[in-house]
C-alpha cells in the first residue's frame, strides 16, 4: 500500500516542540511531498529560534525514516524572520573598501563552513534561465573528469531541477549508517539532485530561506566523499536565494553561462555583479549557443548574434572560457540523458568542454597560488 501523509503525520504527533507541542499542531509544518517512498517537508520558524528547532527537525526526519516503505526523506528548516517578530538577526558585515576584489577577512577567519572532503567548489551561474546553464554544467563537469580530477554534482536549483533528466537518473539515493543520503554516481561523477526525492511534476513553492535550508543539508548530510572539486548548478538569476547561497557555500569561482543577443547578455552582468559583491571570483564566462549549424548541410547561422559575451568578458576583465554552437546533438543527447562528453567523447563538442574545463582548473590553480596568505595584524 502507497505511503500517505496521514501516515507520516501521525509518525510526526511524537516529535514534540521545544515547548512541548507535537510537531503536526504548531502550524509550522509546510504541505508534505509524498511519493514513491521519497518524502520532504519544511519546518518553518523564526530566525530567532532556530537552534531550539534544530534537535527537532532532527528527530522528525528520524522519525519519517522510520516509518516502513520510506526510502528516502529529508526535512528543512527555515531561518526566515517574520515582519515585526521578536529577537534581533545578526548585522550585516560592514563593506570593505577592497570588496568584490579579494576575500574579506571575516570571510578567512569566519566564512560559510567547508563540506567534508571536498576540496574546491565552483558554481555555474547565469542570470536569466533558458541558456543552456545546467547543460553546460553537467558538461564541465565531465570535462573536469576527464582531466583526472575527482569530480562532484550539486544540483541547486529547487524549483527546477535538471540533473534527473540529464543523467537519466530514476533511482532514490540510499541512506548510510550514519542517516547520510549518499550520492547517485554516473559517468564517474557523484550527484545531488532534489530531484531525486520529489517527482518530476511536483512544483517546489518555497521561499527563499526554505530553499537555502534544503541546499545545506544536500551539502553537508551527503556523504560525498573525496572529492576535488564540485560543480553547483545555481538557480537562474540573482534574486535571495541566489545570493544567499553564493554567501552561505564556501566557493573558489563562478562560471556564468549566457547566450550572445543583449537581452541575455544585461543579465549575465548582473550575475557576475552579484558574485563580486560577495567576493567570489569569476572564472569566467561561457557563450552558449554561440551560433546554429545545420546538422544536414554545415551552413553556419547566428540565430542569436555572435561574440557578445566575449566582448562582455573583456570588458569585464573576466576570463573567456569559450563559445558552445546550437547543436541538434547537444540538444538531443541532454534530453535523452547521454551528455555529449561522456557519450561522445571524441566529437567536437565534447573537446568544446574539455578545453573550457581545462581553462577552469587553471584559473582556479592560478588564484589559489596567487592568494597571499591572510596578514596577521597584532595590536598593542
Amino acid at each position: 500500500m502507497a505511503l500517505t501523509k496521514d501516515e507520516v503525520l501521525a509518525n510526526l504527533e511524537a516529535v514534540k516542540s521545544p515547548e512541548g507541542t507535537p510537531l503536526p499542531k504548531t502550524g509550522k509544518l509546510s504541505d508534505i511531498v509524498v511519493g514513491d517512498g521519497k518524502v520532504f517537508f519544511s519546518i518553518n520558524v523564526d530566525a530567532g529560534v532556530v537552534q531550539a528547532w534544530e534537535p527537532v527537525r532532527k528527530a522528525a526526519e528520524t522519525a519519517v525514516r522510520a516509518i516502513p516503505g520510506v526510502a528516502s526523506a529529508l526535512v528543512a528548516l527555515t531561518a526566515d524572520r517574520a515582519p515585526g517578530s521578536g529577537g534581533q538577526a545578526p548585522p550585516p558585515p560592514k563593506a570593505s573598501p577592497a570588496a568584490g576584489r579579494a576575500r574579506p577577512a571575516a570571510a578567512i577567519a569566519g566564512g560559510p563552513p567547508s563540506v567534508p572532503g571536498v576540496t574546491s567548489i565552483i558554481a555555474v551561474a547565469s542570470g536569466k534561465g533558458g541558456v543552456g546553464k545546467s547543460t553546460t554544467a553537467i558538461n564541465l563537469a565531465l570535462g573536469l573528469r576527464d582531466l583526472g580530477m575527482r569530480v562532484g554534482v550539486l544540483d541547486a536549483d529547487i524549483y527546477g531541477p535538471s540533473m534527473p533528466r540529464l543523467l537519466a537518473i530514476k533511482e532514490r539515493p540510499q541512506m548510510t549508517e550514519g542517516s547520510k543520503l549518499m550520492p547517485i554516481m554516473r559517468y564517474g561523477l557523484a550527484v545531488m539532485s532534489i530531484g531525486f526525492l520529489v517527482d518530476e511534476e511536483t512544483p517546489m513553492i518555497w521561499r527563499g530561506p526554505m530553499v537555502m535550508s534544503a541546499l545545506t543539508q544536500m551539502l553537508q548530510e551527503v556523504e560525498w566523499g573525496e572529492l576535488d572539486i564540485m560543480v553547483v548548478d545555481m538557480p537562474p538569476g540573482t534574486g535571495d536565494a541566489q545570493l544567499t547561497m553564493a554567501q552561505q557555500v564556501p566557493l573558489k569561482g563562478a562560471v556564468i553561462v549566457s547566450t550572445p543577443q543583449d537581452l541575455a547578455l544585461i543579465d549575465a552582468r548582473r550575475g557576475i555583479a552579484m558574485f563580486r559583491r560577495v567576493s567570489v571570483p569569476v572564472l569566467g564566462i561561457v557563450e552558449n549557443m554561440s551560433y546554429y549549424m545545420c546538422p544536414q548541410c554545415g551552413a553556419r547561422a547566428d540565430i542569436f548574434g555572435h561574440g557578445g559575451a566575449r566582448k562582455e568578458a573583456e570588458r569585464l576583465k573576466v576570463p573567456f572560457l569559450g563559445e558552445v554552437p546550437l547543436h541538434m546533438e547537444i540538444r538531443e543527447k541532454s534530453d535523452a540523458g547521454l551528455p555529449v562528453v561522456a557519450t561522445e567523447p571524441d566529437g567536437a563538442h565534447a573537446k568544446i568542454y574539455r578545453d573550457m574545463a581545462a581553462k577552469v582548473r587553471e584559473q582556479l590553480s592560478n588564484r589559489e597560488t596567487k592568494s597571499p596568505a591572510p596578514r596577521i595584524v597584532q595590536e598593542a
